[in-house]
């Protein structure tokens, strides 16, 4: 895409090989310059799969010295993230932006262990990212206006809809949501009900556009556990179980139901 509208004013970078991390960067390159950072060989030969001909993968992270922002989209692991961050800032320049998508950690720590909390902000999109409007936007409390007029271009830039929310334990969306997708497990377990059943109930109950137990199985019952655990939600025995068992949901071919 050529119109100015459409670009993003950033050289875009993005750090993880996950599926938040590639469908954000193949969103992002049809607009503007976009560069991936895997860790490994492995894992930037599945990032470039899921890219395709968009964007660029490398595997070293003083390739992004040029990027102007940064989005980092690693495991939600407070401590892995805060040791990406500071790698970071060594070979950022000084004006460049940081972002996490972190969906569960605190911002403001986060901010702090990157060394640049003027320009830093908890970018928190949702999965898939191509099709979810919603970008909950955290800012430290000394956010340069720069960092938040450039996010929020940004943003725009990728069709997005932001609303900022306090740097809270799950934000707003998984804060109400974790509760209720976990009352699901309890009721299933409870009065041995079939998966689809519940389901069934929420969609077309309550129009929700995919029931409680599917959306745990896309998520991925660990991150689901993860983020339970994060916003003292107490993460239901059975969840814990198959975690345990490997059964991680739609990415493991195994959850609530069988993917075959």
């Amino acid at each position: 895409m050529t119109d100015e509208s459409t670009t993003l004013g950033e050289v875009l970078g993005v750090i993880g090989s996950g599926t938040i991390a590639v469908r954000l960067a193949r969103l992002a390159a049809e607009r503007g310059d976009v560069l991936l950072y895997a860790r490994s060989a492995e894992s930037a030969e599945r990032a470039r799969d899921g890219l395709g001909s968009t964007g660029r993968v490398v595997t070293e992270l003083s390739d992004l010295a040029d990027a102007t922002f940064v989005v980092e989209a690693i495991v939600e692991d407070h401590d892995a993230k805060a040791a990406v961050l500071r790698a970071l800032d060594e070979v950022l320049q000084d004006d460049a932006i940081v972002a996490t998508t972190t969906s569960s950690l605190s911002v403001e720590k986060l901010a702090l262990e990157s060394g640049r909390a003027d320009r830093f902000v908890g970018l928190h999109v949702f999965n898939p990212v191509d099709k979810m409007q919603l970008v909950e936007l955290v800012f430290p409390e000394v956010a340069a206006e720069d960092t938040r007029t450039r996010t929020e271009a940004l943003c725009e830039a990728l069709d997005k809809t932001v609303v900022e929310v306090p740097d809270i334990p799950g934000f707003v969306v998984n804060r109400l949501l974790f509760p209720l997708l976990f009352a699901a497990v309890d009721l299933l377990d409870e009065h041995e009900l079939d998966p689809g059943a519940v389901d069934a109930c929420m969609k077309l109950g309550a129009g929700h556009p995919m029931g409680p137990l599917a959306l745990l199985d896309f998520v991925g019952l660990d991150v689901a556990q993860a983020i339970g655990e994060s916003i003292d939600v107490p993460v239901p025995p059975r969840v814990r179980r198959m975690v345990d068992d490997g059964q991680l949901g739609k990415k493991a071919g195994q959850g609530f139901y069988d993917y075959g």
